[in-house]
């Protein structure tokens, strides 16, 4: 695991700015990337997912927030996908570790 810096700054709930990446495989052209990826607690409001992304919860949680005000968690062993585009609240609330497969 490596250090990351997807996460704004200003997003993370907690002193804890810890985010750490490790690449499993990408394609040449990176269209497709996969690997683990690992965030302290944090709050961002996106207006378009910027990928299509499959992720994989190993451990921690995350809350999706929907437009329509609908809320998904997900945690340990639960698969979900984000389609390029979707705007959502993205909320981690204890250190999440997971699983991602992207296609640009």
């Amino acid at each position: 695991m490596v250090p990351s810096d997807l996460t704004a700054p200003e997003a993370f709930t907690t002193d804890d700015h810890t985010e750490t990446i490790h690449s499993v495989f990408e394609t040449e052209d990176e269209s497709v990337l996969t690997g683990v990826w690992e965030c302290a607690p944090c709050r961002e409001e996106i207006e378009a997912y910027p990928v299509h992304e499959m992720m994989t919860v190993i451990s921690g949680s995350v809350t999706l927030t929907h437009p329509d005000g609908r809320a998904e968690t997900f945690s340990a062993g639960d698969t979900f996908f984000i389609a390029k585009g979707d705007p959502v609240i993205w909320e981690i609330t204890e250190k999440l570790r997971k699983f991602y497969m992207i296609a640009e």
